[in-house]
């Protein structure tokens, strides 16, 4: 049995969830999100948590069962209090604008570079280097977030670039001057 699959996924009275041919939807008060249930798992909805059950021992319904769990549990947390990533942008010069439904950034390159925000996502600017990416889709939020860092990933000897808000960048040692 699965740790994590027989954890029950509590949920509060502002989130409904339903299941219909396969699909189960979740609606809250952040907005409503819905996946396809994984063959060979089912959910079973009781006052205020639901469970998931597998159908069989197979090897593939064991694979799903916690899968499925966390699924639901991250589209329950999705649309009662939503999710965030943050990114730092750290260089002379680099700095982030949100401008209408476009992300401008400047980040040495000879144009800026603009980064069109996809449908769901919230992305807010602070002081020019902090980007505050948010929504209720968990894989969405950290799909965007990763796309951004990867128009100029940290470098390590000067640790220009953008990276995650906590991320360690390990620094090397530049070039050593001959005797």
């Amino acid at each position: 049995m699965s740790r994590i699959g027989k954890k029950p996924v509590i949920f509060p009275k502002s989130v409904k969830i339903s299941e219909s041919a396969g699909i189960v939807k979740v609606e809250g008060p952040k907005g409503t999100l819905s996946s396809k249930l994984p063959e060979g798992v089912n959910m079973v909805l009781s006052e205020g948590n639901l469970v998931v059950e597998r159908k069989s021992d197979e090897r593939l319904a064991r694979s799903y069962h916690g899968l499925a769990r966390t699924l639901i549990s991250n589209m329950v947390t999705g649309v009662s209090t939503g999710f965030t990533k943050n990114l730092e942008i750290s260089g002379v010069g680099f700095r982030a604008e949100v401008d209408g439904s476009k992300l401008k950034m400047a980040l040495g390159f000879s144009s800026p570079v603009l980064y069109v925000i996809p449908q769901g996502i919230d992305i807010k600017v602070e002081k020019q280097t902090g980007i505050l990416v948010s929504g209720i889709d968990k894989q969405l939020v950290g799909k965007v977030a990763a796309e951004i860092r990867a128009f100029k990933k940290p470098e390590p000897y000067k640790g220009k670039g953008i990276k995650y808000a906590g991320e360690h960048i390990r620094r090397k040692a530049g070039k050593s001057a001959a005797k």
